[in-house]
């Protein structure tokens, strides 16, 4: 069919019936209109113009490369993130953390929070946007990614939190908060998964820490007592097979309190401790 004609129905009979979904999204955003305006014009037809930047973009959406990446923006917490290649996509199991964070932070208290590894800035925004009172600060060693969570903040109002560059704890000296959480790399390097498409777009080094994808996960459960409060609470995304790890590394590092809590899906998701060391 010549461009000039093409329908909507037409174009999206192009992609296969596992990219579907996908393919609507992609296509809704070409021509600057939500999914279901989309469907409702489902004959009408699609600009030259159109048709062949969504043929170009649905050819690199059928190799893998994960929606988000094409259309610049992935929705999180229900706020709209812009994304690129720097940063992770963020997944909805990833909410499981933000939940768990501010059921252990009291909203009226204005405490002082830390997420590491902010990549998009996910977690930092929506603490930020549910805990106006909280002063959060979110680090990254990667300034790429924290250009991108820089851009989301001032997007979103929420341009009072602290960016600050570099790895885990080092940019932030002596100072202790009352609550860190983080979803750090936790896959491990010969993981099967990693060979996913859709995996091969993410930058790896937010993905895979080391060859057991416990690392960073040890680093930040060894460091963060010296960056807590008296009570403060860390809390970690891990992977699915690792809760008992992590409840072993959290008891090492001193932790009470340690628990694990599930994502939606029923899988071990992330593990949380309180500092009761004494700060000297």
């Amino acid at each position: 069919m010549n461009p000039r004609t093409l329908t909507v129905s037409a174009a999206l009979s192009a992609c296969s019936r596992e990219s579907r979904r996908d393919a609507e999204l992609l296509l809704a955003h070409c021509l600057a209109m939500s999914r279901g305006e989309l469907l409702a014009r489902i004959d009408s037809p699609v600009p030259e113009p159109v048709a062949l930047a969504f043929g170009q973009l649905l050819a690199r959406l059928e190799a893998g490369e994960p929606l988000a990446y094409l259309t610049g923006e992935k929705e999180f917490w229900s706020l709209p993130l812009k994304v690129d290649a720097s940063v992770l996509v963020p997944r909805p199991e990833t909410e499981a953390l933000v939940e768990a964070a501010l059921a252990a932070g009291p909203a009226d208290r204005q405490l002082a929070v830390l997420d590491l590894g902010t990549g998009s800035g996910a977690i930092a925004l929506a603490l930020a946007r549910e805990r106006p009172g909280w002063q959060v600060t979110a680090t990254d060693l990667s300034a790429a990614a924290l250009t991108v969570a820089r851009q989301n903040a001032l997007r979103l109002g929420l341009d009072r939190i602290e960016f600050m560059l570099g790895d885990w704890f080092g940019p932030l000296g002596v100072r202790r908060f009352d609550l860190i959480a983080s979803n750090p790399p936790y896959v491990a390097a010969g993981d099967a998964a990693l060979a996913a498409a859709a995996l091969s777009h993410e930058p790896r080094a937010a993905l895979v820490p080391g060859p057991r994808g416990l690392e960073a996960l040890e680093v930040i459960i060894r460091e963060a007592p010296s960056h807590l409060r008296s009570d403060g609470h860390l809390l970690l995304e891990h992977g699915a097979e690792q809760g008992a790890s992590a409840r072993k590394l959290f008891a090492s590092a001193g932790f009470s309190n340690i628990r694990t809590l599930n994502d939606l899906a029923g899988h071990e998701r992330v593990t949380a401790g309180q500092n009761i060391r004494a700060i000297t």
